[in-house]
């Protein structure tokens, strides 16, 4: 009933920049807390970032920190900006609405997956 559209996604070279997008449809996303993931072949999906507007918390993986930034600009989006992005960035990336974003990164129910938005990062 309620899904998320994510876009943005590109081949890139490494140490380019791309900004991701998270749409919602079906519901007012200002109302719910939401996280990015990714996934490759062969790993299982991970959080990359999430953000808890209740408390301001923000929470990224190890291997983004530093490089990716979740944000609500227009409060009708959320965005990931991924700067100085590696080979290893490569993914199919996912918005989710999330039940709670901690330290430890997103908890509790992960639902309304979108479609996905590829990104390469290649030479």
């Amino acid at each position: 009933q309620a899904q998320l559209a994510e876009s943005g996604g590109d081949l890139v070279q490494p140490g380019g920049s791309l900004r991701l997008s998270c749409q919602t449809t079906g519901f007012n996303l200002k109302y719910y807390t939401v996280g990015w993931f990714r996934q490759s072949p062969g790993k299982e999906r991970e959080g990359v970032a999430c953000s808890q507007s209740s408390n301001g918390r923000e929470w990224y993986a190890d291997s983004v920190k530093g490089r990716f930034t979740i944000s609500k600009d227009t409060g009708a989006t959320v965005d990931l900006q991924m700067d100085n992005l590696k080979p290893d960035d490569t993914a199919l990336y996912y918005c989710a609405t999330i039940d709670y974003c901690a330290d430890s990164g997103p908890l509790g129910r992960r639902a309304n997956w979108g479609q996905g938005t590829q990104v390469t990062v290649s030479s």
